[in-house]
Order: structure tokens, then C-alpha cells, then sequence
């Protein structure tokens, strides 16, 4: 480690005699050895860094190349390539027979902001109104930060990652990587890797019980994105949307995001309450609905309240989003079958996703959508972020039409069904009285209830 000298002169002084110059050395610079980042990018850095923020001001002279990689402890052909860069930049200027000065072009008042610190605590009401209602109503979510937060147990809708078959995706993976396709390594389609959708839409008619074509389904980056996308493909600021109360919060998130207003659907043990819904808004735009497996309560609606909420959509010319997020997780017989797969009137727009099956990084979900709505998500789906990774595409696909998915299902069912029974069991010996636990035959969480009073 080498600490970093500059000259301190201010423009007006001349150099002392000799072209020696004294320094002193700017507290927090230092130059690493055995780094990944060339010594003479270091000192480019830390230079650059030292004229942005004043620490050298306009006009200030530097040391000499040989005197300073003479005090660092480098060779002088380092300095003078940092020196030949900064100055190719603009950054500094060199003036023959007196040395190299920081240019006097760079604008006080821009330097003068980069170093009041307190700057960003008194943003002007002008750059407050910068940012959108939609960014605002997004910042803060419960989504925006999970991530920075450290893993915690009984995290809801985690998969077993130690289960997981990583053998098994590697191999797909590299067999992709090894001679890819051009149709891989290029720009995708939006709508997402055609032989993924066909893929999916064959595993949905057999597992879900969904009625669609690959032309229908529209590769997402998880079901997130597909709400997202849902939210602002077909609603307008202002415009009421159901949610379940209790509900899932992204998809509160997402709706809150367009300016939708929400508007709270009581949950029971039918699944949502259509009646009351109609009476807090019968003319609802949307309603946001996980039939088969509701989160967090974990109740299944029933057949007659599946009706009743297609009528009403129908009737109000409402659609219908349902968040099918692990429908697959059925302990006591098959699963049921999606409401999408009831509907005759193309008011579902049906979110699916492997964050669940697979692995939440795999950023891997998808829409089936009603035919007349398929351009309208894809344009959407582009301005977004183009399209998912292609490889990983690929061999999702590969994973499915190969039966690995089925299989690995078929393993996570077993898994996840003993963990259960071991919870349930450990929760009635240990926390009898304090938590009411009782076994789930679907899903991957557990609602537990506390006795009244209870705070």
C-alpha cells in the first residue's frame, strides 16, 4: 500500500526552485499492490476523484511525475500513464517548462456541489416534483427493500434450494452454451423462446387445466413483472381495482404503482367475497384473485364463488388477474384447476411463475392471455426489458418437454408435505397455547393462529 502526495500550491504560487515540490498526503487515498485494478488506473481514479470533488482546484499544481512515483513507490511510466489519461480528459493541463496544473475550464459552481455533502437532505422542492406519484408510490414497498434484508426462517414461498437439481440445469444449461443457437445469443422475441411457450402451454392444459396456445403465453421476469405488466397494460390512474384482504402486498405494489385505487375485498372460506365486492364497487376495473391456494390465508374457492366472479366480471366488463404462484404444491389429490380454464369470455389474464418450482433467480414466470390482448402485452413487455435471458429460456424448456419438471415436482411434493408434518407436529408439543397450527393440504406456508386477546 503507497499513500497518494499531491501539491498543495495554490495557482498564483510559483513552483519552488528545482521543480521539487513538498506535499502532504489527502487522507483516505491509497494505491493497493495485488489488486485486479492496475496501479496506474488507481492513480487515475483517485486523481479524478480529488479534482471532482476540490479537494485539487482549479489551476492546482501536481507534483511531478518523477517525485511522485518516487513518494509512491511505483515507476515513473504508472504516473505518466494516469497523467496521459487525465489529461486526455480535460482534467488537467500541462504547461511546458512549469509543470502539470488541474485546468482552470472545469466550473466552479458544478465543483462547488459535488462537495457539499448535505446537498441530497436539502433537495429543492423543484427536484422533489422530478420524480413521479408512480416512483413514489413504488419506493418504500415491502418489495423494494426485502432485498437488503438478512435471510430469516419461515420466509414464505422459499423453495428447498437444497433439493434442488443442479446437475441436472447445469448440464441443460451448458449443452445451450457449448454451440448456442443465433436465435440465442441475439435479440429475442418479447413475447419470450417460442418452444418455452409452446412447453408451458402443454404443461398448463395437463397440470392447471388452462385452455391456451403458445401464442398466448408471454414469457415474464417473474410473476412481479407479470403483474406489473398487467397493471399497466389495462388500467388508468384512478381506476378501483379488488384485492384480497388479506392479500398478497406486490400485488398491492403493482396496483398502487399505476394508480389504481384499491379497494378491499374481504376473504373467507370460499375464497373472496364477491357479494361485498360488488357492494364497495360494483364497476371495479380489475380484480386481483389467487383462487387455488389464496395467500396468506390459504383458502380454495369454491366452484360457486368461481362463477359468481366471472358473472361479475362479465357483467362489469372487469378483468380478472389470477396469481397462480404455487398451485402446484397439492397434498391430497391433484390440483385444482384454474379459474382461467372456466372462464369463456377472455376476462382472465392468468400469472404463473417457477419461482417456485425452481428457483426465485431464475427469473423465469408467465402470462396466458386472452388473444385480443397478447400485442398490446408484448409491446409492454418490450419497452420493459426486452426479453428474458434466452439460454435460461431454452432450457426451461428443455426441463419441461424432457419430464424433469414433472419429476422434480413430483419430489417437492413428497418433501414439502413431510417438512409440514414435522412443523405441525413440533409446534403442537412446543408452542401449545400460544399458536393454533394445523396441517395445509396445499401450498408451501402455513397460517397460525393466536389466541384471542393475543397481540
Amino acid at each position: 500500500m503507497a499513500n497518494l502526495y499531491l501539491t498543495p500550491s495554490r495557482p498564483d504560487q510559483r513552483p519552488p526552485t528545482g521543480g521539487q515540490s513538498t506535499g502532504i498526503a489527502i487522507a483516505g487515498i491509497a494505491l493497493q499492490s495485488g489488486t485486479a485494478t492496475p496501479m496506474h488506473r488507481q492513480l487515475y481514479d483517485a486523481l479524478r476523484a480529488a479534482v471532482l470533488e476540490g479537494t485539487l482546484a482549479p489551476g492546482a499544481r501536481l507534483a511531478s511525475t518523477r517525485t511522485m512515483a518516487s513518494e509512491l513507490q511505483i515507476s515513473r511510466n504508472t504516473v505518466m500513464a494516469a497523467f496521459d489519461q487525465l489529461l486526455a480528459e480535460g482534467y488537467l493541463e500541462g504547461r511546458v517548462g512549469a509543470g502539470t496544473y488541474v485546468t482552470r475550464t472545469l466550473p466552479d459552481d458544478a465543483l462547488r456541489a459535488r462537495r457539499t455533502p448535505a446537498l441530497a437532505a436539502t433537495t429543492s422542492a423543484a427536484h422533489r416534483r422530478g420524480i413521479s406519484q408512480r416512483a413514489a408510490a413504488m419506493r418504500g414497498t415491502v418489495l423494494a427493500t426485502s432485498g437488503l434484508r438478512a435471510p430469516i426462517a419461515f420466509r414464505p414461498g422459499a423453495p428447498a434450494f437444497d433439493a434442488f437439481p443442479y446437475e441436472d440445469w447445469a448440464r441443460l444449461v451448458a449443452r445451450h452454451w457449448r454451440n448456442p443457437a443465433t436465435d440465442l445469443v441475439g435479440y429475442g422475441d418479447p413475447a419470450g423462446y417460442r418452444p418455452l411457450r409452446a412447453a408451458i402451454a402443454q404443461h398448463l392444459a395437463i397440470a392447471r387445466g388452462v385452455r391456451c396456445d403458445a401464442d398466448q403465453v408471454v414469457i415474464v421476469s417473474g410473476s412481479q413483472q407479470g403483474l406489473s405488466l398487467a397493471a399497466s397494460v389495462l388500467l388508468d390512474p384512478g381506476d378501483d381495482v379488488w384485492i384480497e384482504d388479506p392479500g398478497y402486498l406486490g400485488a398491492r405494489a403493482a396496483l398502487r404503482a399505476v394508480g389504481a385505487r384499491l379497494v378491499p375485498v374481504p376473504i373467507d372460506a370460499d375464497g373472496i367475497d364477491v357479494d361485498a365486492g360488488v357492494r364497495r364497487s360494483a364497476t371495479a376495473a380489475m380484480a386481483y384473485v389467487s383462487p387455488s391456494h389464496q395467500f396468506p390465508l390459504g383458502v380454495t374457492m369454491s366452484l360457486t364463488r368461481r362463477l359468481a366472479l366471472l358473472e361479475w366480471a362479465r357483467n362489469a366488463n372487469a378483468w380478472l388477474i389470477e396469481d397462480d404462484y404455487d398451485s402446484e404444491y397439492r397434498y391430497g389429490g391433484r390440483p385444482l384447476a384454474a379459474l382461467q380454464g372456466l372462464d369463456s369470455d377472455g376476462r382472465v389474464i392468468y400469472v404463473g411463475t417457477f419461482s417456485k418450482v425452481m428457483l426465485p433467480s431464475l427469473r423465469l414466470g408467465y402470462l396466458v392471455l386472452p388473444p385480443d390482448l397478447v400485442d398490446a402485452f408484448v409491446a409492454a413487455r418490450g419497452v420493459a426489458d426486452r426479453h428474458s435471458p434466452s439460454v435460461e429460456q431454452a432450457a426451461m424448456a428443455d426441463f419441461i418437454t424432457r419430464g424433469m419438471l414433472e419429476r422434480h415436482i413430483r419430489r417437492m411434493r413428497v418433501l414439502y408435505a413431510e417438512r409440514q408434518e414435522a412443523l405441525v407436529q413440533a409446534a403442537q408439543a412446543d408452542l401449545s397455547g400460544l399458536l393454533e397450527v394445523a396441517p395445509s393440504d396445499a401450498g408451501m406456508h402455513l397460517m397460525c393462529w393466536l389466541p384471542d386477546g393475543v397481540e
